[in-house]
């Protein structure tokens, strides 16, 4: 057999096993959030993480995107006197995809990689067999707390990025161009609807729930010891990323679909 088809046989296969996997993951999540005890002092402690600890991250990004943004915006239109357009293309931009998408990434390497090494490092130990051996859930204790405070502090991450990238493009535009801070107001207010902001808000809620089942998944089936446990957290940071920015392209030709039906 050619070495080259039986590698690529495995890696397909690998895939499926791993689609697989993950829809029972889902399956058990979906069953075990419905019944108690429910651990909210845990889900609290993962938002905190997830979330409160980002903050500073998500911020220096978004203010450095939105600020490139409108530099590259604004020097490119300007040939063309089209600079008075500069707030309403960032504004779009960053709320249906920089804002999510972004944000997401950054999620995806430091709370993806974290929680798949911190599940990892207790399946590796074998802290969740004796969890098992008590009569814990581990779904319950570990998976869902992750997942629910993913599901609950990445889009307002995301949103908080919105408006931190906007203020940056504002700065910008104000110190560059001689655009108005009130004018730059002005055209978001005219520019943005809430469907420009659900929209993001939506992609990041299919983001969140993909990085940590996923994160969550790897962790509880790391063998290997220590090198086992470097390997799931380079592998859910990979996987993450490619499933973000593959899943944003279909996503935004589904809502585009929605609202140009048309087109």
């Amino acid at each position: 057999m050619n070495p080259i088809l039986g590698k690529v046989g495995r890696k397909v296969l690998g895939q499926f096993r791993f689609a697989g996997a993950f829809a029972l993951l889902c399956k058990q999540i979906l069953i075990e959030s419905l019944k108690p005890p429910f651990y909210f002092s845990l889900l609290i402690e993962q938002i905190y993480f997830i979330g409160i600890q980002s903050f500073f991250l998500v911020a220096v990004t978004a203010l450095a995107t939105g600020s490139v943004m409108a530099l590259q915006f604004g020097f490119g239109l300007e040939k063309f006197g089209g600079t008075l357009y500069v707030p309403k293309i960032v504004s779009l931009t960053i709320a249906r995809e920089m804002g999510p998408v972004f944000t997401s990434l950054l999620v995806a390497g430091r709370i993806g990689s974290g929680i798949a090494s911190e599940v990892a490092s207790m399946k590796v130990t074998q802290q969740i067999d004796a969890m098992r051996a008590l009569g814990t859930s581990p779904i319950k204790r570990i998976v869902i707390p992750r997942v629910l405070a993913s599901l609950i502090a990445l889009p307002i991450l995301t949103l908080f990025a919105d408006y931190i990238g906007l203020f940056g493009a504002m700065s910008i535009c104000s110190s560059e161009f001689g655009i108005p801070s009130d004018f730059f107001i002005t055209k978001i207010t005219e520019t943005l609807r809430i469907y420009d902001l659900l929209n993001g808000m939506t992609k990041t809620l299919v983001f969140a729930f993909f990085i940590s089942v996923t994160a969550c998944w790897k962790g509880l089936n790391t063998e290997g010891g220590t090198q086992g446990v470097g390997r799931s957290t380079t592998w859910v940071v990979v996987t993450s990323s490619i499933f973000i920015m593959i899943s944003d392209f279909f996503l935004s030709k589904l809502f585009i679909a929605t609202l140009f039906p048309e087109s």
